[in-house]
This record gives C-alpha cells, structure tokens and sequence, in this order.
C-alpha cells in the first residue's frame, strides 16, 4: 500500500484529478455558451434579437415588430455599395411602409463616424429609421463579414433570405419583399 503512495503516483493522480475537473468545467461553460456560439443568423430561423437606438434616441426591438415585414440592412457611410442601394431603398420603403414594411438600416458606427452619418441621411433625404450599432454589436450577432449585409424577415420573425453584397436594385428588393407578403 505505501508502494501506491510514492511521489510519483500521488502527483498523477492530482494531475487526473485536475484534468477531470478542467473537462467538466470545460464542458459546462460550453453548454452555457453554446447558444451564443452557434447561433449565426440563417434563413429559415428566428433572426436574432437586438435593440439599437435611432438618430433622435429612439428604441427599436427588432422582436417587437413581429408581425410586420422587416429588412435589416447593415450598412456604413463610406460604403459605395451601401450609397448606391440606398436610394432603392427609400423608394422601396416609400412603396411598402403603407403595406407593413419597416425597413431597419443599421449603421456600423463602430466603423463609422456619426456626423458622415447625418450627412449622408440628409443628402439622400432618407425616411427610414437609422439605427446605430456603436459597439459593433449586431455587426457581431449578426456574423457580417461584407457591407452592404440585408436580412429580410418574415411576419413571423424569421429570416426569408439573406442578400451579402449589393447593391441591391429596387427590382431585386421588391422581389424580396413579394416573398415576405405570401
């Protein structure tokens, strides 16, 4: 018996006993964690939540406008893709906002400067709520690797398609937008 309790033993034994306890931890932080990890938006799922304020301070949710068609355009100032889709844009929430549409454009402000930001609103005389992503997270949530990135969401909260790249033209968007309606 003193044999099993020589140096050696005992330390590869507190060795697996830490290994052990290191696994399970391991294992309970990932299960905690996993939601988080997996959860890239994809069509066919629940879009996932965020809450952003809008030029004035205005709150928007995007879980509470279930019920209504949304398009989430993440977008930036500087973005030449982004300026050229978005008079489509305007035109296409002018056509639709009477039939449910909100259209949610999210500018990754973390990537942006606010007062290009104005600017830019006010030259293209947008009507559509911009929101601020000021810490990058919806940009994160979200997984958007290219700017302009558009989900269109369904009354039902759930990604109908999913548009990387753009410029979209109004064609192209209000093709989208007929699928949101059926």
């Amino acid at each position: 018996m003193r044999q099993f309790f020589n140096k050696n033993n005992l330390f590869s034994l507190a060795l697996i006993l830490l290994t052990s306890i290191w696994v399970l931890f391991t294992i309970a932080t990932n299960q905690e964690n996993a939601e988080e990890i997996y959860s890239a938006p994809q069509k066919g799922f629940i879009a996932p939540d965020f809450v952003l304020n809008d030029l004035s301070g205005k709150e928007y949710q995007l879980s509470k406008l279930k019920g209504k068609m949304v398009i989430v355009n993440v977008w930036a100032s500087w973005c030449k893709p982004c300026q050229y889709e978005m008079p489509a844009m305007q035109e296409i929430y002018e056509k639709y906002k009477d039939r449910g549409l909100i259209l949610l454009a999210v500018n990754n402000t973390y990537q942006d400067n606010v007062s290009d930001v104005l600017d830019f609103v006010s030259e293209n005389n947008l009507t559509f709520p911009i929101l601020l992503d000021l810490e990058g997270f919806v940009s994160a949530q979200y997984q958007v690797q290219a700017l302009p990135s558009t989900f269109f969401i369904d009354k039902t909260g759930k990604i109908s398609e999913i548009v990387i790249g753009g410029p979209m033209s109004e064609t192209l968007i209000e093709s989208k937008i007929k699928e949101l309606e059926k």
